[in-house]
């Protein structure tokens, strides 16, 4: 059953618009798609007795991170055969509006759920379910504008770990993939094209102008592939096969360049893009993220090197983008995660603690930490408001109060 549920009782006093005045978060890596907030003002100067939990709330199974734009948090969650798309109110946590369908876990070794981040754009909110479930809903209260099924669409099967591309908007075009890649009119839902079929990949599209024309970047299980974001024809593809087919993660694109890395023993590498030809630059197996990005800031790339069944050995690295050489290799934070604001790391480790360090290719360099979760923490947090958003695998949402 198909489920919508609105609290009337606060849209009747709010609704959502879109200020560009107030901070948000509003896709997958943030506003900027890099994983780099302007966030500023906040202290590392945390007490001993920890940091503050504004609120909690449970949200069910999934990796889904959040979006945030004008005091309205929106996530996603599996409890009990549905999966819900949740809008929340960014101060306390309380529920605007949820809107629920049936779907499968898909907990292929691991908890499953939902692993793509809504995406805002106005007053849309675009998702997409770990069946494939492609959904436009109006962000006032929750109303399903229009949907598409991947299964469908693609003519493909449920990829081995779902699908779990995070929506990534270009101009008019909604662009995702599993098994192909593929745009959707963002305002109707059409179909404007797709590509052949793939080996499927699970990270988000990377969206960069070159040669007059706005292109994509995409990592599937096969390789790093260069589209014409206008028809989806094929610029260029370089081989970058997955042994387990699970490539997750989104390109970098920066100066003409773009950056890939995979886990379980593949590595990253550095291409150029010239004339509608890659050309390998470098490549090593110093960073090898496993489904969470590396954050390029300042010329330097931090990621987390090594798989997450490899348990303590996976290291906290920072490169040179330049180069690929690493600068320094830090342990102790297992299979985490990361974004950076105010020229700081913002970290969750695998076991949940929240642990702030220099963003410096020099050395690295602890500035706090608190544990603010438990259980297994593979999400990457969001630092917004003064706050730090953060979820567990099995569903427990936090919302931690900066000093």
């Amino acid at each position: 059953m198909i489920r919508t549920t609105v609290s009337w009782t606060f849209l009747c006093c709010f609704a959502f618009h879109s200020t560009a005045a107030e901070p948000s978060w509003t896709q997958w890596l943030g506003d900027g798609r890099d994983g780099v907030s302007a966030e500023s003002g906040w202290s590392v100067d945390w007490p001993e007795s920890g940091l503050p939990i504004a609120w909690a709330r449970e949200i069910g199974i999934g990796f889904s991170s959040v979006s945030i734009a004008d005091g309205w948090l929106f996530t996603m969650g599996h409890n009990d055969g549905e999966e819900t798309v949740y809008c929340l109110n960014q101060e306390n946590g309380e529920t605007i509006w949820e809107h629920s369908y049936p779907s499968a876990l898909v907990d292929n070794l691991y908890e499953g759920g939902p692993g793509a981040t809504p995406t805002l754009d106005g007053d849309r909110i675009y998702t997409l379910g770990k069946e494939g479930q492609l959904i436009c809903l109006d962000t006032n209260d929750g109303s399903v504008l229009w949907q598409r099924e991947l299964q469908t669409d693609f003519e493909v099967e449920l990829p081995e770990w779902g699908f779990n591309s995070s929506p990534t908007i270009v101009d008019r075009q909604l662009i995702v993939q599993g098994g192909r890649i593929a745009s959707y009119d963002k305002t109707n839902g059409e179909l404007l094209w797709k590509t052949p079929k793939h080996t499927p990949g699970y990270g988000a599209a990377e969206v960069f102008q070159q040669d007059g024309k706005t292109m994509l970047a995409t990592l599937d299980s096969d390789g790093l592939r260069i589209l014409d974001a206008s028809n989806g024809k094929q610029i260029d593809a370089f081989p970058w096969p997955s042994p387990f087919r699970t490539n997750s993660t989104t390109p970098i694109f920066k100066d003409g360049t773009l950056y890939i890395s995979t886990g379980y023993g593949v590595g990253c590498g550095k291409f150029r893009l010239t004339k509608g030809k890659l050309e390998l630059i470098y490549d090593n197996r110093e960073m090898r993220n496993h489904f969470n990005n590396s954050i390029l800031y300042q010329g330097n790339l931090y990621g987390f090197d090594g798989n997450s069944n490899l348990g303590r050995v996976v290291q906290l690295v920072c490169m040179d983008h330049e180069t690929g050489e690493v600068l320094w290799q830090q342990r102790g934070l297992g299979c985490g995660s990361l974004m950076i604001a105010d020229g700081k790391l913002v970290l969750l480790s695998d076991d949940g603690q929240l642990v702030i360090a220099e963003a410096t290719g020099s050395e690295y360099k602890e500035l706090a930490r608190a544990a603010i979760l438990d259980g297994r923490c593979w999400t990457v947090p969001v630092l917004l408001d003064g706050h730090v958003y953060a979820r567990n695998a099995q569903g427990r949402l936090v919302s931690v109060k900066l000093p």
